[in-house]
């Protein structure tokens, strides 16, 4: 997948970038019960577009993204808006190496995860548990696979699998439905770190 998204962002096709936070995160920054602002990190943060919405809020943002080309475009998009999120070249599967440091109250996702092979996810999981203080939230978005195995997009996430995988540090304390992507169904799930 590391090839489709460098090639992806050179080309400019982000039909996953629409340049505006989603109303999910939307409600949790500025809804009826919002956070108040602390430290966030942006997984898997493209462009930077909700990382930048985040930091105009007064939270203290940290966006990694593994495409020098898309952190390119974060910094220059932030530099703009006279926003000043943090923005790193890094996998996130490799978070304790990247040295973002800890006391992560609120984690985002937004197809980040279900585009991390199987064999990563594990790491993801860790390195998201070790920076993230109890009571943290994580709000992330995958696709969820289906009967039919997909031939285009991010493999996505088998139903279960959110909940599996980060059972040893957190709780699933929601789970709705998002609007289809590329003809399978996805998924809003929002962790809380035990």
């Amino acid at each position: 997948m590391s090839v489709f998204f460098r090639a992806a962002y050179l080309f400019g096709f982000k039909p996953w970038d629409t340049g505006v936070p989603p109303p999910e995160l939307v409600s949790v920054v500025e809804g009826e019960d919002r956070f108040a602002p602390g430290k966030a990190l942006d997984l898997g943060c493209g462009t930077g577009t909700n990382s930048i919405y985040l930091a105009q809020r007064g939270w203290e943002v940290t966006g990694i993204d593994f495409v020098p080309r898309a952190i390119g475009a974060a910094r220059r998009k932030a530099a703009v808006a006279g926003a000043s999120p943090t923005f790193i070249v890094g996998d996130v599967t490799r978070l304790t190496e990247l040295g973002v440091g800890s006391g992560y109250a609120l984690l985002l996702d937004l197809g980040c995860f279900h585009s991390i092979p199987d064999t990563g996810r594990d790491a993801y999981v860790r390195g998201a548990t070790e920076v993230a203080p109890p009571g943290a939230v994580m709000l992330l978005f995958c696709a969820v696979r289906g009967d039919k195995p997909q031939h285009i997009g991010p493999r996505g996430v088998a139903p279960g699998e959110v909940a599996e995988r980060f059972a040893s540090g957190w709780d699933l304390v929601g789970e709705d439905a998002g609007r289809p992507m590329l003809g399978c169904f996805s998924a809003w799930y929002r962790l809380r770190r035990r």
